[in-house]
């Protein structure tokens, strides 16, 4: 098997995070991409443990070679995805599921137009009602509904949708997506 990448997206609030580590969890074959970034290490990080590090240099090789499928300024620190990495996991028979905003989902998509990305959203009924749950004020809901609601306008780039009302339909869903 040579393995394929599988990327999701979609707004905060649709339980990505949940639904991919459903799928991490029933699934060898299917590892979680590792991003790159040249940001310095905390305390008690490990190197290719939730990110590979990179010095300026190192990180400016990666871009003149490249390498970066999609990347990212955020905070001062550029985070990305590699493409090296991401064939190191092809190279041991597994596919690769990657969890992007929509815009760096995007950006991928165009520079590497085989991978499969997967629009992930709930019902705007749920979205709001999981917003509610966590904001503050019907401000921050109204601004997060908005933020979403750009974001699912922007996503038609996406191969595939999922609803995610139901967590455990949608993991269900998007396992079924991803080729065996």
């Amino acid at each position: 098997m040579s393995g394929k990448l599988y990327v999701v997206s979609g707004p905060s609030g649709a339980g990505i995070r949940d639904i991919a580590a459903a799928v991490f969890a029933r699934r060898e074959d299917v590892a979680a991409a590792v991003p790159v970034t040249a940001r310095k290490m905390k305390p008690g990080e490990v190197d290719g443990v939730g990110f590979y590090f990179y010095d300026l240099e190192g990180w400016d090789a990666l871009k003149e070679s490249g390498d970066l499928l999609e990347a990212t300024e955020f905070a001062g620190n550029d985070y990305g995805t590699s493409r090296r990495r991401i064939e190191e996991r092809f190279a041991e028979g597994r596919n690769v599921l990657l969890e992007l905003g929509v815009a760096r989902a995007a950006q991928l998509k165009r520079s590497m137009p085989e991978a499969v990305c997967v629009y992930i959203e709930p019902s705007a009924e749920v979205l709001a009602s999981r917003y509610r749950a966590i904001s503050r004020s019907e401000r921050e809901i109204s601004l997060r509904l908005e933020t979403a609601e750009r974001e699912r306008a922007a996503s038609a780039f996406c191969d595939a949708r999922i609803n995610s009302d139901d967590l455990a339909a949608a993991a269900d869903a998007l396992d079924a997506l991803i080729e065996r």
